[in-house]
């Protein structure tokens, strides 16, 4: 989870979040470049004289600043339309759970099991344990099996939510009247936190997502004490 005073992005927990923080400094290393260049250019207009002024209608260099650009987008976008593709595969579900949000909490519904649902509400601040996370932390933790892919179907029944874990990289709109589909997958097990980031209403700051990820082993004998 971040830490205060953090500049950069959580730790990357799926292959997802880490793609996508390889393309983020991919992306950022780019616009440094660019940056520089243009830096350096408008330095050396101002403090050198234009000798050479008949370079600023040739050819050769509008063809260049017109190719340049063109090739840059293109290996930015690239890389993109790559991670797009590969959060929307759907690699055999391990488990599905269903999530709906409510103003102002979380549902959630384990459909490979029966009766296997539970509501998650965020704990008081006055009913906090020594070392819990202030507005962070839930009554109900979503548990689920860690190096195996989860499909969570994300929907609303009130107004729009949005079901987001940063660790995780995943972030998606739950909304009313449809079924929203997203995976995840834990590479080691731990507590990872999220909250509601699309503005539901007055307690929108209020309704966090908390999942254990637990070895296999663990998970069959949380969902069978459950049942």
């Amino acid at each position: 989870m971040a830490y205060p005073f953090q500049l950069g992005f959580q730790d990357a927990t799926s292959p997802i979040m880490e793609e996508l923080l390889s393309f983020h400094d991919h992306a950022l290393m780019i616009v440094f470049l660019i940056s520089s260049l243009v830096l350096y250019i408008i330095s050396l207009m101002l403090t050198t004289s234009l000798t050479h002024t008949n370079t600023m209608d040739a050819q050769e260099v509008e063809t260049i600043w017109t190719i340049l650009p063109a090739i840059i987008l293109i290996l930015i976008a690239l890389p993109s339309l790559r991670i797009l593709y590969m959060m929307d595969e759907i690699n055999n579900p391990t488990v599905t759970v269903k999530t709906l949000g409510h103003q102002w909490y979380w549902s959630y519904e384990y459909t490979d099991y029966e009766d296997l649902m539970f509501d998650s509400y965020m704990i008081p601040t006055h009913e906090l344990s020594p070392g819990q996370l202030r507005l962070l932390e839930v009554d109900n933790r979503v548990v689920l099996p860690a190096e195996l892919t989860v499909r969570m179907l994300i929907s609303s029944e009130d107004v729009l939510h949005s079901w987001a874990v940063p660790s995780l990289g995943l972030k998606t709109d739950a909304i009313p009247g449809r079924l929203n589909q997203t995976t995840l997958l834990s590479t080691r097990p731990g507590l990872y936190y999220g909250q509601c980031s699309e503005i539901c209403g007055s307690n929108h700051s209020f309704m966090p997502i908390v999942l254990e990820m637990v070895p296999l082993k663990c998970f069959e004998k949380w969902s069978s004490s459950m049942m």
